[in-house]
């Protein structure tokens, strides 16, 4: 079992009232300490790092409104990576709350308790959502947040980065993003290495020459056909005795006396085209 998914059991067993239930961290040392990135609001502070498990040596906290990454190098960003860095960090963990005032807050009424602290809109950026980061859903925000984290050139590509959500009533961890999951599917296959070696042994084409290729003696047309569809040898030829040539008949002489009548021109019939049985028909 690892660190993060003996934390989620210990969790729901602490919550369902065993009291008996623990963690060793000694028996991962390898994945401490842990970064856990969580909202500002105050009802966490009787929490953490208690719902984790975790002495406070091994636990690196890092707050803000919402619990909120804006981007792949936003400042967070560059939080989460000095706290990798310099602190030594192993996995990270973003971890909102239910209840968040946060994600309650609509656009209007942010402006609005803006404005009440004498900040006008003319001095905000003209996005204010994409600048604020403000949220609907504190799962969908998670989500975001880890997606962001994975994808993050400053994070080192071996770190597991979780998503979780935490009950404020009750304590209650509830796993959104699984980091070893996620880690073990970006994971890309390793390519085979050429072995040039082999390529070595086959020779040099140095010496080749087109010319001493060998191609298959075939006249244009003909086509290598399987032995049950080559065509069968032709007949042989039977000899035809020739005929005798036909007797041409004789005719006598014609006499003409005078003059031969000439018949009348024939006239062309109407076809059903409108033009003549004699001519092309009219386009």
């Amino acid at each position: 079992m690892r660190l993060f998914e003996a934390i989620i059991d210990a969790n729901h067993r602490a919550v369902a009232g065993d009291n008996s239930v623990g963690l060793h961290p000694a028996d991962f040392a390898d994945a401490l300490p842990v970064i856990a990135l969580t909202c500002i609001d105050p009802r966490l502070n009787a929490l953490f790092p208690n719902a984790l498990a975790l002495p406070a040596e091994d636990f690196i906290w890092l707050r803000n409104a919402g619990n909120i990454i804006t981007g792949p190098l936003s400042s967070t960003m560059r939080s989460l990576a000095l706290a990798c860095a310099v602190k030594g960090g192993r996995e990270i963990a973003i971890i909102g709350h239910t209840d968040c005032q946060v994600a309650k807050t609509t656009t209007t009424v942010l402006l609005d308790k803006l404005k009440a602290l004498g900040v006008e809109r003319s001095q905000l950026p003209e996005n204010i959502n994409d600048f604020f980061g403000t949220f609907g859903s504190e799962r969908q925000n998670v989500i975001k947040a880890c997606d962001f984290a994975r994808t993050s050139p400053l994070i080192g590509p071996k770190i597991p980065v979780h998503g979780l959500l935490i009950d404020v009533a009750t304590g209650k961890l509830d796993w959104v993003v699984n980091g070893y999951e996620a880690l073990e599917t970006s994971a890309q296959p390793t390519l085979a290495k050429t072995d040039f070696a082999s390529l070595n042994s086959l020779g040099s084409f140095k010496d080749f020459e087109i010319g001493e290729m060998k191609f298959p003696e075939m006249k244009i047309g003909d086509a290598a056909l399987p032995e049950n569809l080559v065509p069968a040898a032709p007949a042989p030829a039977v000899a035809i005795p020739p005929s005798p040539p036909p007797k041409i008949a004789t005719l006598p002489p014609l006499k003409i006396s005078g003059k031969m009548s000439v018949p009348p021109p024939i006239k062309p019939r109407p076809t059903f085209a409108g033009g003549y049985q004699d001519q092309p028909p009219r386009r």
